[in-house]
């Protein structure tokens, strides 16, 4: 919300699934290397499941000055 993710910056046990929650009232996605939530939109979510460790940056492909990143362990 906020037209940023929330949190920013993640970390997570190899493994989970991840939900990606628009709160927003303009389309977002998630989209990463390899992965992408696609539009959502308010109130839209989608589900992504993290099972290789590293640390994953995402965007969103219509905002891209809205960042993130997934640590997985």
């Amino acid at each position: 919300s906020g037209m940023a993710f929330a949190p920013a910056a993640l970390t997570v046990k190899a493994g989970t699934t991840v939900t990606f929650m628009n709160e927003d009232g303009a389309p977002h996605t998630a989209t990463g290397d390899g992965w992408d939530t696609g539009r959502l939109n308010r109130g839209d979510s989608k589900d992504v499941t993290f099972d290789t460790a590293g640390t994953f940056a995402y965007v969103c492909a219509i905002h891209p000055s809205m960042k993130g990143t997934i640590t997985v362990e």
